[in-house]
């Protein structure tokens, strides 16, 4: 029997662009996994290492630029070091930009956990001219240094084996020696003093140094474990005191005095063989950044983005629709013609048909996420957030919120899942709360069915733009409304780096593609498979026998759904719907819009005996105008805008907020606000007589 397999654990820490994800993925290959951290919305991606005869788990900790926990992923990477004590920690540095990626692997190493630096991307550092003193900066910095270029798998084993030999000798990395100025020390040993003094008392120095400076820094986190007032009440005169002495706040001085250690150490070991020269991301920056250029340039890169997504998806897209419609038709071969078996009708239509519903956008989705790992992996998306970060600033938010607001233009449930990229919490619910508003593509064919019907061919394409302009304008103003309400705070500062453009790595791409396509397919497909199902029973239930010997098709038709569930419920809602100008047949389509927009006209096609393609959706449109004016057309419109999005936008949203209550809130606040405002434009126009017969 062969022995025991050594078992490690190892987590990779770096700021985001470091390449960390690639050295993760150079490292696990397909034997990875990915997860939410509980209670969190941050991606927890874990894998597996094979060296030798050692099982290595490997954990890539969420990008972040300090351990300061402003944000959820810093909180996240912080507490999985103190509290899961890894083996060994692998910082990863970007070589090139070295002084600023040390600031995270320093405060890494004041925690005191076994840590080797991983100097990534260092082919790139020698071409820029930067030589290393490996040797005088490791013994420096108090950790092993490995050269390693993740894009090219170079110095994996290197890396793997130094982490091997710190995490067997099982020693804590020998913090470099810090020295925070003469009044920062005398606060700490103050401090120091009195966790000794009360329940917080730690035999290990270096941890109640590391509380410490934690404390003086203003840490919420490590503030709340600590219940001592006497404590707080001695850390409260330390910050004060310092900031009447030095004339700036404690965390601020900290932050010096680590970016001062870090310079003095490169000033030692790091030499530049060329002077500074102007790089090829600045000559590129020069152009898709200019205040001129640049925008144009990032419309017509998000132009090619959306068109990979919807045209290049299109012919998948069609084959998918192909497929399910295949299907249907095979198991309805199953019975015989005319059967009305509630078996077939389940599996056709409450199954085959929520599910294929959702199957059929799953091209979209994975070309639309490879085409932003393209942009994000090259270094653009960080330019276009540069660009639109004044703009968005006027409402609130940070650039970053741009581009998901954007992708929503398309879909909203990839747009919310976008959301992820936002540094803090206020910021993802105040974006991912108000995308629904901006008209996704689900829409369109209500405004299709509508416009034509109530407005001549020359009010068409204004009566379009109205509507999305509509939409954009109120979520401009629900996102402000919201961050001066419920989402209330000081920003966390927006630090956006400008990394140098870099060739994406197939392999990258492919694995970022397939993570998010993967999590649209598992959790949102099977939830509207789910929403489907039900929707169908209401819409099939209680079954009415029959209509009446002189019953037409149509009449029986719709003569059934008035006595279903859902025309129950339309009847029901129909004195409540009358102020915006709907009747009960407009409520009922309504029912069926909650599992997808696009429901809306088939159910209307449903309700009026007809079709809602080909040559039979004229005839839909006839009868819409015969039986509702401009006006209600109109405000049809504005409320299927505004109102409820999708159950899968809903579903989307609690998991990335991780609660109910964000997707309560975003379900009946807008259906509230929907309510409000479309009864307000019906109500003004009946009396102002506009668009009325």
């Amino acid at each position: 029997m062969s022995p025991a397999k050594e078992r490690f654990t190892m987590a990779l820490a770096g700021n985001p662009n470091s390449g960390k994800t690639t050295l993760f993925n150079c490292l696990t290959g397909a034997r990875q996994h990915v997860g939410n951290y509980a209670g969190v919305t941050v991606e927890k991606k874990e894998g597996t290492c094979i060296f030798g005869e050692v099982e290595i788990k490997v954990v890539d900790l969420p990008g972040t630029y300090s351990l300061t926990a402003y944000s959820v992923e810093e909180l996240v990477a912080r507490n999985f070091i103190i509290e899961e004590k890894p083996d060994v920690v692998v910082a990863v540095i970007d070589a090139s930009n070295l002084e600023r990626n040390l600031y995270l692997a320093l405060q890494v190493m004041e925690l005191g956990v076994p840590v080797v630096l991983a100097f990534n991307m260092s082919d790139l550092a020698r071409e820029r001219g930067v030589e290393f003193n490996l040797e005088l900066l490791s013994s420096l910095l108090g950790a092993p240094i490995v050269p390693t270029v993740g894009s090219k798998n170079t110095g994996m084993r290197e890396l793997l084996a130094a982490a091997l030999d710190t995490a067997r000798a099982g020693r804590t990395a020998r913090a470099p020696d810090i020295r925070y100025g003469q009044d920062i020390e005398q606060s700490l040993a103050r401090i120091g003093a009195c966790l000794d003094a009360s329940s917080h008392k730690s035999a290990d120095q270096r941890a109640r140094r590391w509380t410490a400076i934690k404390l003086l820094e203003n840490d919420a986190q490590v503030a709340a474990r600590v219940e001592a007032p006497e404590i707080h009440q001695v850390v409260a005169a330390e910050r004060a005191r310092i900031e009447t002495v030095l004339g700036d706040t404690a965390e601020m001085i900290v932050a010096d005095r680590r970016y001062g250690f870090i310079s003095g150490a490169c000033q030692e070991a790091v030499r530049s063989t060329v002077e500074s020269r102007h790089t090829m991301s600045d000559r590129i920056d020069d152009i898709v950044i200019h205040r001129v250029w640049g925008l144009p340039i990032f419309l017509g890169l998000m132009y090619l983005m959306f068109w990979l997504t919807f045209s290049a998806g299109a012919p998948f897209v069609d084959w998918l629709e192909g497929l399910f419609g295949w299907l249907r038709g095979a198991v309805s071969g199953l019975w015989p013609a005319g059967s009305e078996s509630i078996l077939k009708s389940l599996l056709v239509d409450g199954i085959l048909g929520g599910a294929g519903g959702v199957m059929v956008f799953l091209p979209n989705i994975m070309l639309l996420f490879l085409a932003i790992a393209i942009l994000e992996d090259s270094g653009y998306m960080a330019r276009a957030a540069f660009m639109m970060d004044r703009l968005m600033h006027m409402i609130g938010l940070h650039g970053k919120s741009f581009i998901p607001m954007l992708t929503g233009l398309g879909c909203s449930v990839p747009a919310i899942m976008a959301t992820r990229t936002l540094e803090n919490q206020r910021d993802r619910l105040t974006t991912m709360l108000v995308i629904p508003l901006v008209s996704c593509g689900a829409r369109l064919p209500i405004y299709a069915l509508i416009i034509p019907a109530f407005f001549p061919e020359a009010w068409r394409a204004p009566m379009l733009w109205i509507v999305y302009v509509i939409g954009i304008v109120l979520a401009i103003v629900c996102a402000k409304l919201l961050r001066s309400t419920l989402f209330k705070g000081a920003s966390v500062p927006f630090v956006m780096e400008l990394p140098p453009y870099r060739m994406p790595t197939v392999k990258g791409m492919l694995i970022h593609m397939w993570e998010r396509a993967g999590l649209y397919l598992k959790k949102a497909g099977t939830i509207i498979l789910g929403i489907s199902i039900v929707l169908w029973a209401l819409t099939s239930f209680p079954r009415m026998q029959t209509s009446g010997p002189h019953a037409s098709p149509e009449e029986r038709r719709a003569a059934e759904l008035s006595h279903t569930v859902a025309g129950r419920v339309g009847h029901a809602i129909e004195p409540f719907i009358k102020p915006l100008g709907f009747d009960w047949r407009i409520g009922t389509a309504m029912i069926g819009a909650l599992a997808a927009k696009e429901v809306f006209v088939a159910q209307m096609g449903i309700v009026y005996s007809v079709g809602a393609d080909g040559a039979k959706s004229e005839t839909l449109r006839e009868k819409l105008r015969a039986n509702y004016s401009p006006l209600v057309g109109f405000c049809v419109m504005l409320f299927m805008l505004i109102s409820a999005p999708c159950m899968a936008t809903i579903a989307v949203t609690k998991r990335e907020s991780n609660s109910w209550k964000w997707a309560l809130f975003q379900l009946f606040g807008l259906t509230v606000m929907a309510y409000l405002l479309t009864m307000l434009v019906f109500q003004a126009g009946s009396m102002l007589g506009i668009g009325v017969r």
